[in-house]
């Protein structure tokens, strides 16, 4: 072997023999579990993935009754602790040895100075001009009696649990803060999460919670600052180097801070640069550092430093997004589990010390409440309000967990009271927001609110019971248009372009005016039948435990003007002279269904629609290739449908107006332009919901380049199938005791069928009858409409067959087949579930059940059957 070779066999054998025997790990018998100063990553990964996998399980629990996810991290914690799990043998030495505490310590204090930098980003000094007299007058009663109280009730747990090593004036300060501080960042996910932000119980809370953190954030400085110096002078010293600090960042800081955000362009597009970012980190550790070097917590600097953010133009929104999930999911429950881990509930036990707990809990609370309830009372809030207010104010949360992390940090609490007061925080959070519901529920807010509101439509059984002519009935002006994501745009233009009905250009305008002079009533009326309609937009937006999601709730009023889906959809309706409001809605998913009823209230709308995309339909094209393609619903029960069906649903059963719901199943571009037909289909059955339809059609036929074919369904006995008013099918009856109460056929007798059978004649023989009766418009309408009758045995099968024929036809006039059907699952003629099972098993089709729930049994046989047409499906006003 020559040299060379036997160099590099050696050198090869020392580098890759070393390697082996360093990094065999556990296949060496390593013990990955056992700290390694040289190398910690590998325990301090097990410790996060088990707090975080404790965090967000004990969440899901909690999140259910409404409880913030802190109150999961420290039970979490808790449960880790000594308390529970750390009395298992060697539990604590293996997980969470005192040598490998460090590690964690430390990345929890770096995720808690992020958290302190978003909490201050979050405090907008703007929110405290709103009700400032009323705000000011909360606040500094839900400071001056618990700062006194606090300080009282320090002396007895002085006496009772402190050591005299500990300065008695130092502890009677932190005692008075830690009662008197008042958890901003919780209080504001609260308000949010019980739609009271934007109500004048929340603006007051809000505003007091502001001021009260300020001045707590400066009180705790204070307090700390004099327990870390060594003498009186040090401690004045400290203030004013932090005094100085403060208004060096706030003023030339902020100031240079938004020129270089206006420089790079980060303020004007919304969004930091990775150069406006990198800034942000420096400056939020280097604040950070300053204050921990003179003598001041870390924390301090952080949270200084959100204070001087832009919060124009999304700026703050944007910048929050890029940090939160690393600091809510990672950093944040590494810190107050570890407040949980130094909670020992076994160091409470006696009856004297849980006197003590209790006492704690009582004064706290009282103090809070009786001091801010009184002075919302004495400035016109009722009684209601007032309770609410003081519940509110009482909530501790984050904010008393980390002040009780630092009194432990500075021996200023000892183990035994540190428990105690975490305790009190747990306690006083919990039961924030079970009182806020019971002294100010939600049906007092919605009777309050709606008392004010007026002109709120009437509903009768086909939801057209208002005054006015037969024609003037029918015809709907006022549109409530659901928006939650850029895809549902080209549904909501095209049904834009439906309910406009004929465009009047300028000149046409002045000739209807002149003719309304000459002809009075007549033109008149003409004008009322060809009103403007309009359409209001409501943006719904998802509420989480985001930061960003709350900075949305506050900003709400500045997003409206800025959200990209609303400004698209306003362009649009600026050039189709169609008059288009917007609101925007910031709320929790379960809570979507109520946001929309509670808005058509508002708006005094008259029928509310929702877009159903193909992002929630999974679809394909069986014929890529072919002229003829058409596309078919697939997977359509799939997670993603189940939950949007559902949603759909809830609005049906909730909703206090007419309701439309357009399925689209992806449209050819070409009929999104103006001059595209587009092909009406109704298959008239009876019932609210059918008549409803019909007159629907009648209105969207005022469009030139809309036509119809109505066929009136008269079902006759068949040998096969008989139709049947209840739910038989076992199939389809699960549908009904899955998730919640469904809105099922309802139990009919003979009364209430003979009225519907009446209601259901009157709108058919006046729609179909002499055109004597009708204005110009309606009768321009009607002729292009091809009205029918037909008497089957199956209708299901008989209105499939009917439609695939329409859409053949259209095909080649270039014309869009949209169905228009009632949902008619109340008060319904007929039920069809027998006659979907059978028509569904004939073509080998499943469609599950959650589908036949949210659209009825007509809607659902088209989706199943894979029949080329949109769905419009609707439903009356109850």
């Amino acid at each position: 072997m020559g040299e060379l070779t036997q160099r590099s066999v050696e050198f090869a054998h020392a580098i890759f023999g070393r390697a082996a025997s360093e990094q065999g790990g556990v296949l060496s018998g390593d013990n990955p579990t056992h700290y390694n100063a040289q190398n910690p990553i590998r325990l301090w990964i097990i410790q996060v993935v088990i707090i975080i996998s404790m965090s967000q399980f004990l969440a899901l629990f909690l999140g259910r009754i409404r409880q913030p996810r802190v109150i999961a991290e420290v039970i979490g914690g808790v449960i880790l602790g000594p308390t529970v799990m750390g009395r298992i043998p060697h539990f604590r030495q293996r997980i969470f040895p005192e040598e490998g505490m460090a590690m964690l310590s430390l990345t929890s204090t770096i995720g808690l100075i992020l958290f302190l930098f978003l909490v201050g980003l979050e405090i907008d000094t703007k929110i405290m001009k709103r009700n400032i007299r009323a705000s000011s007058a909360v606040s500094i009663a839900g400071l001056v009696i618990p700062l006194g109280l606090g300080a009282a009730l320090g002396v007895g747990v002085y006496r009772e649990f402190i050591s005299d090593t500990v300065n008695f004036g130092y502890f009677l300060l932190f005692i008075a803060v830690a009662v008197g501080i008042t958890a901003f960042p919780v209080l504001c996910r609260i308000l949010t999460e019980l739609k009271l932000l934007d109500t004048s119980v929340g603006v007051v809370v809000l505003s007091a919670g502001v001021g009260n953190d300020v001045i707590g954030w400066i009180l705790l400085a204070l307090t700390v600052a004099l327990v870390n110096a060594s003498s009186g002078l040090t401690a004045l010293w400290v203030l004013l180097c932090c005094a100085g600090f403060v208004v060096l960042l706030l003023y030339p800081g902020k100031w240079g801070y938004v020129w270089l955000a206006r420089r790079t362009g980060s303020l004007e597009q919304g969004a930091p640069t990775p150069f406006m970012m990198t800034i942000t980190i420096f400056v939020v550790f280097g604040s950070a550092f300053f204050t921990d070097i003179i003598g001041v917590h870390a924390i301090f600097g952080g949270f200084l430093a959100g204070l001087i953010i832009p919060h124009e133009n999304g700026y703050a929104i944007s910048l929050v997004e890029k940090l939160e999930d690393l600091v809510s999911i990672l950093f944040l429950p590494l810190y107050f589990t570890l407040s949980g881990l130094r909670t020992n509930l076994g160091l409470l036990d006696d009856g004297r010390t849980w006197g003590y707990v209790i006492l704690i809990c009582v004064v706290a609370f009282s103090a809070k409440f009786f001091a801010c309830g009184a002075a919302a009372k004495a400035f016109g809030f009722n009684w209601r309000e007032s309770a609410a207010i003081g519940s509110l104010m009482s909530c501790k949360g984050l904010v008393e967990l980390i002040v009780l992390n630092i009194g432990l940090q500075a021996n200023i609490l000892d183990p035994r009271t540190f428990s105690m007061f975490v305790v009190h925080a747990l306690v006083l959070t919990f039961i924030t927001t079970p009182l806020v519901l019971v002294f100010y529920p939600e049906r007092v807010r919605v009777h309050e609110h709606s008392g004010i509101k007026a002109g709120v439509p009437d509903s009768g059984e086909s939801g057209t019971g208002r005054r006015g002519s037969i024609d003037q009935q029918e015809h709907k002006t006022r549109f409530t248009l659901v928006l939650e994501r850029f895809e549902q745009l080209p549904i909501a233009m095209t049904l834009s372009q439906l309910l406009q009905g004929p465009t009047t250009s300028a000149a046409s305008t002045v000739q209807l005016s002149s003719k309304a002079l000459e002809a009075g009533v007549e033109s008149a009326e003409d004008s009322h039948s060809q009103s403007a309609v309009s359409i209001d937009t409501l943006r719904l937006i998802e509420l989480t435990n985001r930061t960003s999601a709350v900075l949305k709730s506050q900003e709400a009023e500045t997003l409206l003007w800025n959200d990209p889906i609303i400004g698209v959809f306003r362009t649009f309706g600026r050039l189709n002279r169609l008059s288009v409001t917007a609101a925007l809605s910031v709320v929790n998913n379960e809570q979507f269904p109520s946001a929309i009823s509670d808005h058509a209230i508002e708006t005094n709308s008259q029928m509310v629609i929702l877009p159903w995309c193909n992002t929630n339909v999974g679809i394909h094209a069986e014929a890529a290739n072919s002229s003829t393609t058409s596309l078919r619903w697939t997977n359509f029960d799939q997670t993603n449908s189940v939950v949007y069906s559902e949603f759909v649903r809830k609005v049906f059963l909730t909703s206090p107006t007419d309701v439309a719901v357009f399925v689209d199943r992806g449209i050819h571009p070409s009929s999104y332009i103006n001059t595209a037909e587009q092909h009406l289909f109704l298959p008239f059955f009876g019932g609210p919901d059918d008549r409803l339809a019909l007159s629907l059609i009648v209105q969207l036929c005022a469009n030139p380049s809309v036509k119809a074919t109505v066929i009136r369904i008269q079902t006759i006995a068949d040998d096969g199938l008989t139709p049947t008013t209840t739910n038989q099918d076992p199939k389809l009856a699960l549908a009904h005791n899955t998730v919640a109460a469904d809105t099922v056929y309802g139990v009919q007798n003979t009364q209430t069928r003979l009225q519907s059978d009446t209601a259901d004649n009157i709108i058919w023989e006046r729609f179909t009858g002499s055109s004597s009766q009708h204005s110009r418009h309606i009768a321009s309408a009607l002729s292009r409409i091809t009205f029918d009758v037909r008497g089957t045995g199956k209708p299901l099968h008989t209105i499939i067959d009917r439609t695939n024929e329409i859409i053949d036809a259209s095909r080649s006039h270039s014309r869009n087949v949209i169905a228009v059907l009632g949902r008619s699952r109340r008060m319904a003629v007929e039920s069809h579930q027998a006659e979907l099972v059978q028509l569904l098993t004939e073509r080998n089709q499943s469609i599950g059940t959650a589908l036949p729930r949210a659209l009825g049994d007509v809607g659902a046989a088209f989706v199943g059957t894979g029949v080329s047409a949109d769905l419009l499906v609707v439903q009356a006003a109850v």
